[in-house]
């Protein structure tokens, strides 16, 4: 068994493989110029990239279950909150004087306008339009001139509340519906506690969602797309992929794992050595490089606009000396200046291509194993 390390969940499950196990699957594809393989190849409609209908029942499926909308770093104390768009949904999360996290609707109720913006700390929330003010479980505290509306029950007019639960680092929300227990039962920790945020961002890109997402879950392009930036570090098309339900893990290895060939495998460690992409079901990837983690959330705009909602969190270091946070933002830097960038520049360029007659499908192949998975459980679940 390799030594524990932020690749490995904070809560070890049989679903995928553990450290030592990934290091030999890598040394026996180097060896042998092979890849985890998928079964089978799937052929997606180009309609489903640009219609509007299917756009907006992609909407209604991503607002009916439970998604990540911010790591709980985010959240880091009592009265902190994050106000963003969710699946076209103005949403606001707070973080109560119990250490509870609540979620709802971004919307005044008197006459709808959104009483938060951006992220920081409050212990009350005042429409900026006619002053009614909400509390951090959005209980309504005060209506300006309440006599003016008489019958207006402020215990029946505070902020519409949606569902939300906190595990394993990160923060869900259900616009539609509640989060059944089987749910928080199932789902794996991705963060630890002492994993503090220290960037976010956010990137609007003219492509589909869907699009840009698969960019992410595949390593079939690394020579011929990235050719200057990770190839030299990378292999091409050598990847451990699992699929666990309906999300899956891709392995990305370095050129600088050989070096553990050496080493005892019971003192092999794996950071540093390999990026690890974790696929959640239907819109978020996390991936774990070697000083940090990035949350991805890819929010939908438009059945050809999307944005890049970008979460990045400093990593746990194996070694006695921590990892600064200018170690660990140069190294995002590097990734989003580089890759992500030539990422998105092909997404851009395919979405350019799916209104014309070139192709009524695009097809993903046994190399793209995870891509597979992804649209055969979307396509489940719109059915």
């Amino acid at each position: 068994m390799s030594k524990s390390n932020h690749y490995s969940l904070a809560n070890p499950t049989s679903l995928l493989l553990d450290d030592s196990q990934i290091i030999e699957r890598v040394f026996f594809h180097i060896d042998n110029k092979t890849t985890d393989l998928g079964d089978k190849v799937w052929k997606e409609p180009v309609k489903n990239y640009i219609d509007q209908e299917r756009f907006d029942n992609e909407i209604k499926l991503l607002r009916s279950l439970p998604v990540p909308f911010c790591p709980s770093s985010a959240l880091p104390g009592k009265g902190s909150y994050v106000s963003r768009i969710a699946a076209g949904t103005p949403i606001l999360v707070t973080r109560d004087e119990e250490n509870n996290i609540n979620a709802f609707i971004n919307a005044c109720r008197h006459r709808g306008m959104q009483v938060a913006s951006g992220s920081g700390c409050k212990k009350s929330f005042v429409c900026p339009y006619h002053g009614w003010a909400y509390g951090l479980k959005g209980e309504n505290r005060y209506i300006p001139g309440a006599d003016g509306f008489p019958g207006v029950d402020p215990e029946e007019h505070g902020l519409k509340q949606i569902s939300a639960i906190e595990k394993g680092g990160i923060v869900y929300v259900c616009q539609d519906g509640d989060i059944d227990k089987k749910f928080l039962d199932e789902t794996l920790d991705y963060f630890t506690k002492d994993q503090a945020l220290i960037n976010q961002s956010g990137i609007e890109d003219e492509a589909n969602w869907k699009i840009l997402y698969e960019t992410l879950l595949e390593g079939y392009h690394i020579k011929s797309l990235h050719k200057d930036t990770f190839y030299p570090y990378g292999l091409d098309n050598i990847n451990v992929v699992e699929n666990y339900g309906q999300n899956s893990r891709i392995i990305f290895p370095f050129k600088r794992i050989e070096k553990l060939r050496d080493i005892e495998p019971s003192n092999r460690v794996i950071d540093g050595t390999i990026t690890s992409v974790y696929s959640l079901f239907p819109n978020v990837s996390i991936s774990v490089l070697s000083k940090h983690t990035n949350l991805v959330i890819l929010e939908p705009i438009s059945p050809t606009q999307s944005k890049w909602v970008i979460y990045t969190l400093i990593n746990k270091s194996n070694k006695k000396e921590k990892l600064s946070k200018e170690d660990a933002m140069r190294d995002a830097k590097f990734v989003g200046n580089t890759g992500q960038d030539e990422d998105r520049e092909a997404a851009r360029a395919i979405q350019q291509t799916l209104g014309t007659k070139a192709n009524d499908h695009l097809t993903f192949g046994h190399f793209e194993k995870a891509i597979v998975n992804f649209h055969t459980h979307l396509a489940k679940h719109l059915e």
